[in-house]
Order: C-alpha cells, then sequence, then structure tokens
C-alpha cells in the first residue's frame, strides 16, 4: 500500500504542472491579439446596465472609439428589454448610450462616424452619445 502522503504530493505537483501549463497557453493566445482586443474596450456605468449580449459588429464599434479616443467608454444604458420607445434598437441589444469622461463629445462623435459598421449616432443635451448597428442616420436632441 502507498503511503497517502506520497499520493497528494503527486496530485498537486500534476495540479500545479497543468495549471501552469494552462497559464503559458493563455499568454500565448494574448500575444496574437491585437493590443486593442486584449482588454475590454468599454466599461458599464453601473452593475444594472445590460451589456453582456452585445453582438461582435456593436462591441467592435466599442472598440474602436476606445482605440481613436485613447479611452474606454463608458457604456450608460445597453439593453432595455421594456425599451421607451417602439422600434428602438435598444430592446434588441443593438445600441448603446455611451459617455468618454474628460473629452468633448464632437472627439466621440468623430471617433464613431469613422468606425466602420457603424448605424446611427445620436448625441443628446446630458452629454450622453447614442451609438447602434441599425440603419445609418445622426440625430442632435436637445
Amino acid at each position: 500500500m502507498q503511503n497517502p502522503s506520497l499520493l497528494a504530493m503527486a496530485g498537486l505537483f500534476a495540479l500545479q504542472s497543468a495549471t501552469a501549463a494552462l497559464s503559458q497557453d493563455d499568454k500565448r493566445h494574448a500575444a496574437h491579439l491585437p493590443r486593442h482586443e486584449a482588454r475590454l474596450s468599454y466599461a458599464v456605468q453601473t452593475v444594472s446596465v445590460r451589456a453582456s449580449c452585445f453582438p461582435i459588429r456593436l462591441r467592435a464599434i466599442l472598440s474602436h472609439i476606445a482605440v481613436k479616443t485613447g479611452r474606454r467608454p463608458i457604456v450608460t444604458s445597453g439593453h432595455r428589454p421594456h425599451p421607451r420607445r417602439h422600434g428602438s434598437l435598444h430592446g434588441k441589444c443593438l445600441a448603446a448610450d455611451i459617455r468618454v469622461p474628460g473629452l468633448p463629445e464632437r472627439t466621440i462623435i468623430a471617433a464613431a462616424r469613422s468606425a466602420p459598421g457603424i448605424g446611427g449616432i445620436g448625441s443628446y443635451c446630458n452629454g450622453i452619445i447614442h451609438v447602434d448597428i441599425g440603419p445609418q442616420r445622426r440625430w442632435i436632441h436637445c
């Protein structure tokens, strides 16, 4: 019969080796990603903001804005299951309202305009910018 402490030590060694191998594998994959994609390209204002359902195209727009401005946008509103307006793209999780602290609205809008796949871009009096992947349109609500 084998010593239980030797078995436990062997198990710990195997677990440590496997963890180290996985860690190295993750580093290799991250090294192949462009720098701006290796980190999260946006933040949510509060935990109640729903952004996990954003499609890749909308996340790419937010990432583009982050790269162009050098700052992560803060999503103030994402998916709203019961939008105030019928037909709102927020209800389909295809739109985000954002702020980029410390930057003027025109800088954020210019970055959004140059994003591939951008649809609507709107601005509001409170400094929030709307971006979506619907049809191309522009508006200012003040």
